[in-house]
């Protein structure tokens, strides 16, 4: 057991970056997260974390654990999500010999595991409601019995909860208990996705970049071309960071350059296939599968680079001009053009 928490901290510390890069940022609204999450760790109660797939909400309970009084106990996860409703009620508290078939010995559960340490309940919505009441009784008493047992067993766990679900409305609906819900939420910290997190996607992706290529053995660390890092900044990042990791990990491996130029989103998309002027065979092909015209297609390209040229240059309409060799001028007859196509969406 480490004494120093002084020392253990500036450890943690200083390799949390390195090991968890995904909890990397520097934009408003990560910080603003991450000082409500310190805020709030120190104090003994349970805190649910809201936010999308992806956005890093174990790493955040991770982080809210080691700054807790708790530091030195074990911090044990569970993903709610993963298991049958049949098997939740064993894994979280435990079972008997006995208590069904397969149940050779005695098996302590997850609450027991963190006991005088914090339990991460990831995806909280998907607990059937028989188990809600038993972890309700945790809560407000610290006890339950173990699958086959009548026997009280005495925990001192703090619950840390997360999921992406809209848990209000499920408790208004009956598939969530409100007095648990009540109890859950002494603090409840919103993760921001990726999409609102401003410079944070390049300080990502090129912490990511720089990973990949060390695991690829390569001794130049990559850089992203101007129309790469458009692409990356200007993308919606439905899968959060988990996705931008796969995507720059992937770019990365796939070229043979440290400097990387080719993003791809989808790799279900056949990447063999030739590129023309940012263009693959499909995208010349509507929804309905029918052959765009020429006038369509060329449209759509000048859409594309008009829309990457002005997140690029942060909306600034001279700066975007003088990246695609137009006269201001030139820029805004386009803009005019293309008005009600969404390029400033």
């Amino acid at each position: 057991m480490i004494k120093d928490r002084e020392s253990y901290m500036e450890r943690v510390n200083s390799a949390y970056p390195a090991e968890i890069p995904e909890a990397l940022g520097e934009s408003g609204a990560f910080i603003r997260f991450c000082e409500r999450l310190s805020r709030v760790a120190p104090i003994d109660r349970p805190v649910l974390i809201i936010g999308e797939r992806g956005t890093g909400k174990e790493l955040a309970a991770s982080r809210l654990h080691f700054l807790s009084k708790r530091w030195q106990g074990p911090l044990v996860a569970l993903n709610c999500a993963a298991l049958t409703s049949s098997l939740i009620e064993a894994e979280l508290f435990g079972y008997e010999k006995g208590a069904f078939t397969g149940a050779v010995e005695r098996r302590p559960g997850r609450f027991e595991s963190a006991d005088k340490g914090t339990l991460f309940l990831d995806e909280i919505g998907g607990i059937p409601m028989e188990v809600q009441e038993k972890i309700l009784r945790v809560v407000e008493y610290g006890s339950f019995e173990r699958v086959g047992s009548s026997k009280p067993v005495e925990v001192n766990t703090r619950i840390v909860a997360a999921t992406h679900a809209d848990l209000p409305s499920m408790a208004e609906e009956g598939r969530f208990k409100k007095d648990l819900l009540d109890r859950l939420t002494f603090e409840v910290l919103f993760l921001p996705p990726l999409r609102e997190r401003g410079g944070d996607i390049m300080l990502l992706a090129r912490h990511f970049a720089a990973k990949m290529a060390f695991e690829l053995g390569r001794t130049e660390v990559p850089c992203f071309t101007n129309e790469a890092a458009a692409a990356l900044e200007s993308h919606p990042w439905p899968g959060n960071v988990r996705e931008l990791k796969n995507v720059v990990e992937r770019a990365v491996y796939r070229s043979d350059a440290p400097t990387v130029g080719e993003i791809v989103f989808n790799p279900f998309k056949n990447f063999d296939k030739p590129i023309a002027n940012g263009f693959e065979e499909a995208d010349t092909l509507t929804a309905d599968g029918r052959k765009k015209s020429f006038k369509e297609v060329v449209e759509e390209l000048e859409i594309r680079l008009l829309r990457k040229s002005l997140v690029k240059a942060k909306f600034n309409q001279q700066k975007a001009a003088k990246a695609l060799g137009l006269t201001y001028h030139q820029l805004r007859g386009m803009l005019r053009k293309y008005k009600n196509k969404g390029i400033f969406e």
